[in-house]
């Protein structure tokens, strides 16, 4: 088990450092292998693909973290996601840009989907559509969250980040209510 991490580890740090580089889309597994002075074989025994190996990374240095942590609400978890990508900001301001089969987009929405679930319970959607809700509240946050980390050198602060998206989403929500009430009453 420790050698299998020691492997995935190195060409976790492989990949990372050839991305600073590189366009993923120009990346082989041959790179990969060849940074780290590992064969493909190693690399396959462990992932399926390059894809596989940046999934790998976000689960093992976020989510599997993050399950040790007892979040109070879904914000905090958020906040927790937020400060993770502003740490690796570099990596996944390029992560988020890998398009096709098998993206970290597609996989990190996967990820977000539960969360995002929890925020919607409350809101006495119909359940005619609560999954259209929910899906458009995925993108949203992701466009949100991507549209932040890939900003570079005026990225805001995590906190003030979320405290931003938190006051529009609720503003926001208010206003739609406010809205709804006015056109029954009338």
């Amino acid at each position: 088990m420790a050698d299998s991490n020691i492997t995935k580890n190195a060409l976790a740090s492989a990949l990372k450092k050839l991305m600073e580089q590189e366009d993923f889309s120009k990346i082989s597994v041959g790179d990969i292998c060849e940074a780290c002075g590992m064969n493909r074989k190693s690399f396959y025994y462990h992932f399926r693909d390059k894809y596989d190996l940046v999934n790998w990374i976000f689960d093992t240095e976020f989510i599997m973290a993050a399950s040790k942590n007892d979040f109070q609400s879904e914000w905090e978890l958020l906040e927790d996601i937020c400060r993770y990508l502003y740490q690796e900001q570099n990596f996944y301001s390029h992560a988020f840009q890998i398009t096709g089969q098998n993206s970290f987009s597609d996989y990190f929405c996967q990820r977000l989907r539960p969360i995002l679930l929890e925020f919607t319970k409350e809101c006495q959607i119909s359940p005619t559509y609560a999954d259209f809700f929910l899906s458009l509240f995925c993108d949203v946050v992701y466009a949100a969250l991507v549209r932040w980390i890939s900003d570079g050198t005026d990225l805001l602060l995590p906190d003030l980040f979320l405290k931003e998206l938190r006051r529009i989403t609720a503003s926001l929500s208010q206003n739609l209510l406010r809205d709804e009430l006015e056109s029954k009453n009338t």
